[in-house]
């Protein structure tokens, strides 16, 4: 019962103490807005994909009505263009491939919004190109982004906690008020530890509110249930992580001022000087790859243009040997531009190579 009359007693404390209840409701704001960057740029994103699937189905409707049921396939205003040769055929067709956005991208946008999340399709594309560059290789791009739930819940929530916490046990071992509260509770840390459990459960009731919030926001429950649970449990073992530094502070402090400084200097170490000090430390002695192997390809590949038909014509017959039993293998007429189209798939074999040392050493 005694443990009751302790939390009572500390919802009273909290409805009556204003700059708390901001506080709490400072970290709700936050995390709505957060919440409504996130869904606002998963719809996006869904609807620019929906757009390029429709715009690329249409333009393949075009080209078949147009050309292939007319028997027409020649193109007039480019006369080079020629729809019965396969590499017009699939260079027109406008493939794609899509980075789905998952519906979790409610709690968390992370780089996504920074990145290509679609790319078409060519023969000379790679993971490399300009509108798909891998994330390893930009470290930069991670000081910029948009507020969103995973902010708050890393950076706002321990500070939320801090103002919920710092006057624990000093504003009555100041007020005098100590002694008598330890005739009714012997055991002092037990009375701390409880009143520190409320306001855990404070904000984990709030937390898993705007849990339910934001998931209903991208339909999360359908196409990524999992990622609530797995949110939920973090954010439990954060907040209990942050609990339990601030339990060994206010245990050992007296003060408000004192208690308040040490709790502040806590979350400044945890929240920015370690991470910052790690980040530091990886970027001297692991410098970010600048993919010179990769744009040496440019070297290679100006040798392969250079070389004799032969030589061109015999690693293309080492990289894919079924061409000799093709058709236009044994065509003079047709067999050199064939052969000059093909120029990317040798191309893309120097940049696989390359990629593969990137990507090790990134590693």
């Amino acid at each position: 019962m005694k443990n009751l009359n302790v939390f009572l007693w500390e919802w009273k404390h909290f409805i009556r103490s204003p700059f708390k209840i901001l506080a709490v409701l400072l970290f709700v704001v936050a995390s709505l807005y957060g919440l409504h960057n996130g869904a606002h740029l998963y719809h996006k994103q869904q609807a620019e994909i929906e757009r390029i699937t429709t715009k690329a189905e249409e333009d393949r409707q075009k080209i078949m009505e147009d050309h292939y049921q007319l028997g027409n396939l020649k193109d007039e205003d480019r006369p080079w263009i020629d729809y019965g040769v396969p590499f017009w055929a699939i260079w027109w067709s406008y493939p794609h491939h899509f980075k789905t956005p998952s519906p979790a991208m409610v709690y968390s946008i992370g780089q996504s919004e920074q990145f290509g999340f679609y790319k078409r399709i060519t023969f000379w594309a790679s993971p490399y190109d300009a509108d798909l560059a891998e994330e390893i290789a930009n470290p930069e791009r991670l000081q910029s982004g948009s507020l969103d739930f995973s902010f708050a819940l890393l950076f706002l929530l321990p500070l939320v906690l801090l103002v919920l916490l710092y006057n624990l046990k000093s504003t009555e071992a100041e007020q005098g008020f100590l002694p008598l509260i330890e005739v009714q509770m012997p055991a002092k840390n037990t009375w701390i530890l409880l009143r520190m459990g409320f306001y855990l459960l404070v904000l984990l009731g709030v937390s898993f509110a705007l849990l339910i919030y934001g998931a209903r926001l991208t339909n999360v429950w359908e196409k990524a249930s999992p990622a609530f649970g797995q949110l939920f449990l973090q954010i439990l073992l954060y907040l209990s992580f942050w609990t339990a530094l601030y339990y060994f502070i206010l245990i050992n402090g007296q003060t408000i001022v004192g208690n308040t400084l040490k709790m502040s200097g806590i979350y400044l170490l945890f929240a920015f000087i370690i991470p910052a000090a790690v980040h530091q430390f990886l970027s001297i002695n692991q410098p970010t790859n600048l993919m010179i192997d990769f744009i040496d390809v440019r070297e290679q590949q100006e040798d392969l243009y250079s070389a004799p038909d032969s030589v061109f014509q015999a690693q293309l017959n080492a990289l894919f040997p079924e061409i000799m039993d093709s058709p236009v293998y044994g065509d003079s007429t047709k067999a050199a531009g064939v052969r000059s189209r093909s120029t990317a798939a040798l191309v893309n074999e120097f940049k696989k190579a390359s990629i593969q040392r990137i990507e090790a050493e990134s590693q």
